[in-house]
């Protein structure tokens, strides 16, 4: 089963027989708190890096990871270059980020990061912030992918990850080794083939249903009730009409979940607290909980979602 990060979310299933299994981690420091004040780099520990795609950290901590990607593919593009859409950059997302203090984790897609610089160099210069791949052109790395089209070819997807990743590091010297597949869809050949850009797959166990979402209140609820120990909350940073509820449902979902006891961080701090949980090896995640209020037929009309 694969997963991806929005649309037609709905159809997500609970896999909660997926694999659990744990690599072996030694004791780390515990992660800088949300709420302690101005924030800081993420320490150095010992940690090994997960060898598996990692669906969620420890569940020995009550820790919660947000995450938000950015996708832009030719269709997204073509839009904008019509006047289709004003803008498939969400800086309502990032302020309300700032404003409540949350830590975060960016998946950023190549070609979005070409058109929104002035952005990436925002979010580069925020302590609070951390930089990761969501791949150069937002093509598929395992097909059929929620309507992303023809997979990228095995041969050519290291080069993809890399060039996404020397990318960011044009605007910033401290990009995080970590990667999220488009759609979040991959099978263990393209685990194989990007092996040698030595990132960590990052999925996720809460798919938020901000992609298409159609209710504040129900992306909230759904993202407070389903988040447990150690989860990571997939968002989206598009907005335009991909995910336009998501700033709007950011105060819910951080008030919700702080007042159920959660200290929201990093995905490095997350990954440094303890074991984390894998994903299975095709992108089925052990735990995941659906999305709500997705759009499928915007998905059907080619709208990447993840």
């Amino acid at each position: 089963m694969r997963l991806w990060t929005g649309c037609a979310l709905a159809a997500l299933t609970a896999l909660a027989g997926c694999s659990h299994a744990l690599t072996q981690r030694p004791a780390a420091a515990a992660p800088v708190p949300d709420t302690a004040g101005p924030a800081v780099e993420p320490r150095p520990t010992a940690i090994t890096r997960p060898t598996r795609p990692v669906a969620a950290g420890s569940r020995s901590q009550p820790l919660v990871a947000l995450t938000f990607d950015s996708n832009l593919t030719p269709v997204m593009i073509s839009e904008l270059d019509r006047h289709k859409v004003a803008s498939f950059d969400n800086t309502a997302v990032v302020d309300e980020l700032e404003q409540l203090h949350v830590p975060a984790t960016f998946f950023l897609a190549g070609l979005w990061v070409e058109r929104y610089p002035a952005e990436v160099r925002r979010l580069a210069m925020n302590p609070l912030f951390e930089l990761g791949s969501h791949s150069y052109a937002h093509r598929p790395f395992a097909a059929p992918c929620f309507g992303l089209g023809h997979a990228l070819p095995v041969a050519a997807m290291a080069g993809d990850v890399q060039k996404s990743l020397d990318l960011l590091r044009s605007f910033t010297d401290h990009p995080v080794p970590y990667f999220r597949f488009p759609g979040g869809c991959y099978d263990q050949a393209a685990l194989d083939a990007i092996r040698p850009t030595g990132v960590t797959v990052i999925q996720y166990d809460v798919a938020s249903g901000d992609a298409f979402g159609l209710s504040v209140k129900a992306i909230v609820q759904h993202v407070v009730e389903s988040a447990g120990n150690g989860s990571i909350v997939v968002l989206h940073i598009t907005g335009g009409n991909t995910a336009p509820l998501t700033a709007r449902a950011l105060p819910g979902i951080v008030a919700g979940l702080r007042g159920r006891g959660f200290t929201l961080v990093k995905i490095s701090d997350l990954l440094a607290a303890g074991q984390p949980v894998e994903a299975g090896p095709t992108g089925a995640v052990g735990g995941a909980r659906r999305g709500v209020e997705t759009g499928r037929e915007s998905h059907r009309a080619g709208h990447p979602s993840g």
